[in-house]
Formats: C-alpha cells, structure tokens, sequence
C-alpha cells in the first residue's frame, strides 16, 4: 500500500460523515452479519472475536481497524468475552479541479474503497478522537456535526501516520469472486454493472474483461442465468405465483419476468412448467455456475431497469447503458426552433408563456389535411422539422402514430396513439390507453408488430428505438433526459404542429401549481420538509436525493418548491440527475422530513409492526402517505397533472406537524 498514494488522495477529498455508532458483541450472541451502506472503518476498542470480510477469515484481538468500501460484507461469528467497537460511516469525493488528474491515482490506490487491516501500536489517541466523535455526533445538532467532521479528518491523519511506519497490505480477494458471490447472494436486489464495480474497488470496463476472461461471458449474462435457474426452480418446486417469482429474482411485475422467461427458455413460464411437470428431471438441471456459457448475447442488454428500487426508463441505471456523444449543439437548434413555436412573436419568451401566435407560425391541422392531387397539395401534407437527428419530414396531421414510453404528452395534446409501450399499472393514463396495442418495453418494442401496425409516425425516447425503427416510418427521437418538462412538452407539441395547444397546456399547468402552493401556504404545510422512499424488505429504504427521482419527486421538490430534510437539501439543489441511495432503518430518521411519501406497489414490505420505522416523527404522527407506483412512475405533463392532485389533497389530509 502507497501511503503517498493515500495522502495525497485525503488531502483532495470532501468527506461527508454519514453515521458514527457504538456497539458491542456478546459470547453466546447470534452471529452479526452486517453489509457496509458506505465507506466504513469498523474500529474496535477491545475483545477477541473471529471475523469474516467478504466470506475471508480473520481472527482479531485487541485493538484493530477494518476498513471496507460501500457494499463489503462484514460477519462477527463469536467471541470469548465481549466485543466493544465503533462503526464510522463517510462518503468521499476528489474535489474540482484535482479531480481529473487523480482519477487513475483513485483507481489505483483506493483509500476510500479498498478493503484492509491495521493494529495501531498506540491505539489510545484513535480511541480518544473517536469517542469524542461519536459524543459530538450523538448530540443531532449541526454545529457537534461539523465537529465531528472535522475529528474525522484528525483521526484519519493519525491512523495514515501510524500506519505509515508499519507494513501493511490490503486484503484484496479476488474480484471475479468477489462479483459471483455478491450475484448468488443478491441476485434479487438492484444493482447495475457500475455499482458493482464501484463496490468491488474496480472499473466496470476492468470487471467485464475479468468475467470474459476467466468465465467466457459477461457479468450482466451471469447475474441473468442466476435469476432465470432461480426463477425455474421456484416456478416448478412452488406454488408461487408468477408476481411472487418474479419479485423473488428481482422483476418488478410477471409481465417482466414472463418475457425474459420466454426468451431465456423458449416458452412462457406457464407452458413451460406444463411441459416439464411430469418429469423431476429438472431438479438434475446444470447450475448456474456450470451454464453460464448458454445464456445469449441479446437477453442482457439491460439487466436491471425493472426493478421498483431504481425502475427508471431513462435508462441511467441499465447495466450496459453508454455514454453517448454530446447532443448540446443540436439541441440548442432544436430548443430554440421549439420554444419559439410554443411561444410565437415573443423572443425569449417562457415556454409557458400566454403570447398570442403568429398567423405564420404553423398551418391548421384541418387545411393541410385536405387530400390534393396537385403536387404543390401533396407537399402541404407533410412538414419539415429539425431534430437530433437532422431534418425530418414528417405527417402534417398524422393519423397511425406509435409512441414509446413518452406516452402522457402525446395524450395531453389529445392524440390518441395506436401502439404504445406497456403502460404501467396504475398509471394515470391507464385508462385511456386500454385498448390500444401494446408493443413491449420503450426499449425492446418488437419491429415487426410495429411494422404491421403501419404507422405514418413513431415517437422514441432513445438512440436504440431510434436505430431499431426509424426505417419503418418517420421517426422523431425525442432527447427527453437533455430537456425540461417544457422544452419536451413544446418539442412534441412542434412535431404535430400543436405549438399553441402546447403553450396553453404550459401555462394551465403552471397556474393550477401556483393555485396549489397557495393552498399548501395557507394551511401552513408549504415550508414543511418531505421525503420520498421507497422499499423496507431489506431493513433499508431508497430515499429520493433528486428532483428528478420520479415518485413525485418533480412535482414536491421543483414546481412546488418544498425541501426536503436538511441532510438531503444540498444534495437535490447540486443533482441534475435522478438518484437515490439506500438507507438503512438505523439512521433513516435523520432523513425522514414533517411528511413522508413512500411509493407503493403489490408485495412490498409491512412496516406495520418494524420498532424503528413507527418511531420515526411522521410514521408515528400520521404524515405517511403511500403514493402508488404506476402512478408516480411517469413524467410527463399528464401524470404530473395527475401527481400534482393526488400530492396536494393529501398534504392537506394529512394531520398537521406539532
């Protein structure tokens, strides 16, 4: 270990503190096994005990520091007497404008991720930095906190010099089986390539040339052969139900799981089960460890989108999502043509401006729909229009469209599609949106169903259903991830010549915002915090850092402006993505706001009797309100209509804060 390497790096980081804890291990207690939620020093005071980290053996005694990166498994098996140790809890960062130039240095050295153990020779000043620490940090109170954080440091500096002057090597287990173990053991959790590679204290690029190497096959392919021979062994040892399976290996609905059944098996899970019932065979079936060599290539694109953790259509959680070149040139043409059509004459208008449009600005639906056998006619019934992806001529008044995924816009401009992607259940288009043709997932829409659907326009929301479909008939790739909900709302409206239907539904959904927040005002619920989570199976809730998490998350933190606990507020005023962490029950108080909205859907965790989640402030007093899914899934203007309702009546339902 370069302990040049390490100081440099601390000298660089910001380090946010996120929990400090004191406890103890008793002889004859069950094993304590214990994943770490950040990056953790297990630092302990004084006992013997026999240790495992990552499934490796350790015997300690005395007084010893562990360190382990976010994710590393730590299991106490037994003890003589007593254990007595503290846990400190941090996330760090390298700071701007050093952050570029150590990355490969981050990379390499990994302080902050890698796993190791220390025997202080003078353990004593450790000791006493530390108990002042978790002192300052029992007392809640920020100043103590800054306190704390500034101790952390001072301890940090004294572990590096003792450390400096003794030999010391990371306990680095192999990372191919570091990532095969994590995948049997939490196969039914989300996580995506990068996450996991961050855990591991590696790249994801570095973590695939390994799997591919030593196990001829991808880590997104393995995790995938894990689930389906999980989900064939449930399927035909059970009575489960297809929505049970499917929860059990990390689907979020039997729609999910049946399709990539189908597709890893040849048939869907019901027919596949009435082939194979007559015959016990399949308990002799290869494991997963034997077969991953047979799991195909395209089943695997994306591993994990549909889960209800980090269920995000825009892909940012998919495993083998890439980066893609800057669109900010041509958006900035797009953008501009857009928003000065949803707000003709007035330049540098808002997109939800009332400006009257120009006679110019866009002929009628009903006069460039007139058939004409003249070419001059002929013409009038398509329009040109610029996009990512150049200039598209498309339908003046289309009439066969499929949309994917960006479904509520479309609908708000009263078009009714002919083929959509799948619909969430309990969207707040759902009904609308019955009848018509479903086509799959936004990313895997079948071009042959398309195709016989003969479309005269496809709306897509990314460069795969672009490239898969822009042959069968004019495509418009929407970039929604680069836009607002305005610039998005005026682009579509452009693309169906609806520029003034598009301002008007701008600016109707801004005044009823602005009527909402006078109500929360005048009940005196509008400076109250919020927080939204979602989850609880595994002792831990995804809380919501971003404005743009979805679950209501745009409407509660953007268009009504209420914040969110003072621990989570900076992260939503820095974050321009969606993100959400993991927390875990012991410290979810402190990001719990007045009002909690937890996301619910079919099979998710009873809470009604957890000790820990009832003391929390707003589940005791009766401020929790569940938000269904399907319907706080969504984006778009409908369901932000429909979101807006819903999260408004019940703040002012709820019973007020004390």
């Amino acid at each position: 270990m370069d302990f040049k390497d390490h100081i440099v790096l601390w000298n660089h980081a910001a380090v946010e503190v996120m929990d400090i804890r004191k406890a103890s291990f008793i002889a004859g207690q069950h094993p304590l096994k214990y994943r770490f939620p950040a990056s953790t020093y297990l630092y302990i005071v004084r006992g013997s005990a026999s240790v495992l980290i990552d499934d490796s053996p350790y015997e300690i005694s005395g007084a010893s520091v562990f360190h382990g990166g976010k994710g590393t498994m730590i299991q106490l098996l037994k003890t003589q007497e007593i254990l007595d140790y503290y846990l400190i809890m941090y996330r760090s960062a390298l700071t701007l404008p050093a952050r570029r130039s150590l990355t490969a240095l981050l990379e390499r050295s990994r302080p902050f991720t890698g796993t190791y153990h220390f025997i202080p020779a003078h353990p004593l000043p450790l000791y006493e930095i530390l108990d002042q620490m978790y002192n300052d940090w029992q007392t809640r109170r920020a100043l103590e906190h800054l306190h704390a954080k500034a101790l952390f440091y001072q301890w940090v500096h004294e572990l590096l010099h003792q450390m400096q002057g003794q030999e010391l090597q990371p306990l680095r287990a192999d990372v191919v089986d570091q990532a095969v173990r994590y995948m049997h053991h939490s196969y039914n959790r989300p996580f995506t390539l990068d996450t996991l590679a961050e855990t591991l204290g590696t790249s994801p690029r570095t973590l695939s040339r390994l799997f591919r190497m030593r196990l001829q096959t991808s880590p997104a392919q393995y995790l995938f052969q894990i689930r389906m021979d999980k989900a064939r062994e449930l399927l035909l040892g059970t009575e489960a139900t297809l929505h049970d399976i499917a929860a059990a290996v990390g689907y979020p609905d039997a729609y999910s799981f049946g399709k990539m059944f189908k597709k890893h098996f040849g048939s869907s899970p019901v027919r596949y089960k009435n082939s194979v019932q007559s015959t016990p065979l399949w308990r002799d079936m290869p494991s997963a460890l034997s077969v991953y060599d047979i799991a195909r290539e395209d089943t695997l694109r994306y591993i994990d989108d549909d889960n209800h953790y980090q269920y995000d259509l825009k892909g940012a959680s998919s495993m083998f999502r890439t980066a893609k070149p800057s669109l900010l040139l041509t958006l900035l043409l797009c953008f501009t043509i857009v928003l000065s059509a949803c707000s003709p004459g007035t330049t540098g208008s808002s997109a939800a401006g009332n400006t009257s449009p120009s006679p110019a600005s866009s002929p009628s639906a009903a006069a460039i729909a007139t058939p004409s056998p003249d070419n001059t006619a002929a013409e009038s019934q398509t329009r040109t229009i610029t996009t990512v992806k150049g200039d598209i001529e498309v339908p003046a008044d289309p009439q066969r469209v499929v949309v994917l995924y960006l479904l509520g816009d479309v609908l708000a401009l009263g078009i009714k599609p002919i083929g959509v992607s799948d619909v969430s259940e309990g969207a707040a288009f759902e009904e609308e949106l019955k009848d018509v043709q479903k086509l799959g997932t936004w990313f895997e829409a079948n071009p042959e169903v398309i195709l016989s659907l003969n479309p005269d326009l496809i709306i897509v929301p990314s460069e795969e259903t672009y490239e898969a479909l822009h042959s069968i008939a004019p495509t418009v790739l929407v970039p929604y991830e680069q836009m607002t909900t305005e610039e998005r709302v005026c682009f579509i409206g452009h693309i169906f010549g609806k520029e003034d239907e598009a301002a008007t539904l701008l600016s109707d959904f801004n005044s009823k915002v602005e009527e909402s927040k006078q109500k929360l005002r005048d009940a005196g619920i509008l400076g109250s915090t919020v927080s939204i989570m979602e989850g609880g199976a595994k002792r831990s809730m995804v809380v919501a850092m971003s404005k743009q998490y979805g679950r209501g998350s745009q409407v509660i933190y953007e268009y009504l402006g209420m914040k969110a606990p003072e621990l989570l507020q900076a992260k939503f005023d820095s974050k321009t993505e969606a993100e959400g962490d993991s927390i875990s029950f012991e410290v979810l108080a402190d990001y719990s706001g007045d009002y909690i909205f937890r996301s619910s859907y079919d099979g998710m965790a009873d809470l009604t009797g957890d000790p820990l989640w009832n003391a929390i402030p707003a589940v005791k007093e009766g401020r929790l309100i569940n938000i269904d899914f399907g319907l706080s899934y969504y984006s778009d203007i409908y369901s932000l209509d429909a979101q807006l309702n819903f999260i408004v009546e019940h703040l002012l339902a709820a019973p007020r804060v004390k």
